[in-house]
């Protein structure tokens, strides 16, 4: 493939567990080198005492450097600030105020080297009356409002995946993006400032649009957008199958002759898109029924012909072996370990891929430490426990 973007691009890592590694595991996909600070002592806490072979440690920081370094000693410190003017971002998602108690917040670290693009990931901001509060996934789609608008009116529900964790990692890469942009363009590095309740609104939106669009009520909690003609529907075999009308009434045409139902056309409660979503529990009831006199498979035959947007309701096994996966190449497979996610992007038709293993704690310590301190000056410091490299052995 040509040349990957951010080829060029080195950035050092200060954080764990899920936001900021997933925004280098992105920026590593498109071609960055990510240098991760570690913790002497275990590293990232994510590894879980598997050192690089924990699934989820794999997941968001495969093709990563590690460096051990303990940043609670000025010796520490000291190197990082040295290494920085070699690097072009640090992104940090360390609780507010931690690193600059230690010497590497913003304005040290800019001082450093000026061209730097310093990006904090928090929970609620720098600052404010929750500033200071940790913040992990549930807290942030607690706060940020997921849980009022996902499940059935009655208790919260909780979600399946890491929403507010994933959307922050995604919102500090792309925050990344364009302070590089601007820096190419004006010579000037931005700081970049993210939260996890920031990113969490992104995926409000339409709720918070619908409270100030309707009554001024909060919306309330549901299994389905309370505007949507969306379904999930068993069949007569074990598949469900998902439907999304979306306001046109072509779709709705098209679903009625897939059941063959086109007297529903005619029917006072479903003639246009207010209508059924008024009607939205009669409706569904009605498609239902006819939903259970096939079974899966021939349903999706019938509707690719009668062009109803549909999908089958996956679990991940499925969704990973999927033609329509495989040929958009999403999975990177590795001789040991989870499949890895593919950047979701194609550059110049091709899938960038994250290259090279997932390092152990320290494992590209003494090569790092290497680029501003000699070989005695490296050996003390390990000596002093203040760095860490493995000794050599296999994988």
């Amino acid at each position: 493939m040509s040349p990957k973007p951010l080829q060029h691009i080195r950035i050092l890592e200060i954080g764990g567990y899920i936001s900021a590694p997933y925004s280098t595991s992105i920026l590593c996909a498109l071609g960055a080198e990510v240098v991760k600070v570690e913790k002497p002592q275990g590293g990232d806490d994510f590894r879980r005492d598997l050192d690089h072979r924990s699934p989820y440690f794999v997941q968001y920081n495969a093709g990563k450097k590690s460096i051990a370094v303990d940043i609670k000693r000025t010796e520490g410190v000291e190197l990082v600030r040295a290494l920085l003017p070699k690097f072009d971002v640090l992104i940090e998602n360390i609780r507010p105020g931690k690193l600059a108690a230690l010497g590497l917040g913003p304005d040290p670290c800019r001082e450093a080297n000026p061209d730097l693009v310093y990006t904090s990931v928090t929970g609620f901001g720098n600052g404010g009356p929750l500033g200071d509060r940790a913040a992990y996934d549930t807290i942030g789609q607690a706060l940020g409002g997921m849980y009022t608008v996902m499940g059935d009116a009655g208790e919260p529900q909780l979600s399946g995946t890491c929403i507010a964790d994933l959307i922050t990692g995604f919102v500090g890469a792309t925050g990344i993006l364009a302070a590089l942009v601007t820096r190419a363009e004006t010579g000037s590095a931005p700081r970049i400032e993210t939260s996890m309740l920031e990113a969490v609104s992104a995926l409000t939106v339409d709720a918070l649009t619908q409270m100030y669009d309707d009554d001024g009520a909060d919306p309330y909690r549901q299994s389905r957008h309370p505007q949507a003609q969306n379904f999930c529907l068993h069949t007569a075999s074990d598949g469900v199958i998902a439907i999304h009308l979306s306001s046109s009434q072509k779709f709705w045409r098209s679903l009625t002759d897939a059941i063959e139902r086109p007297d529903l056309r005619d029917d006072p409660r479903f003639l246009r898109y207010p209508d059924r979503v008024q009607h939205y529990a009669e409706l569904v009831d009605v498609v239902q029924g006819a939903f259970l006199t096939r079974n899966a498979d021939q349903w999706e035959k019938i509707l690719t012909d009668a062009d109803v947007p549909y999908a089958p309701v996956l679990g991940m096994s499925d969704f990973a072996t999927h033609p329509q996966t495989d040929f958009l190449e999403l999975l990177e497979l590795q001789d040991e370990g989870p499949a890895l996610l593919r950047a979701p992007w194609r550059f110049d038709g091709a899938r960038p891929s994250r290259t090279g293993c997932t390092p152990r704690v320290g494992e590209h310590t003494r090569a790092v430490a290497a680029e501003v301190y000699d070989g005695p000056t490296i050996d003390k410091l390990l000596r002093d426990g203040v760095l860490y490299a493995p000794s050599a052995r296999p994988r």
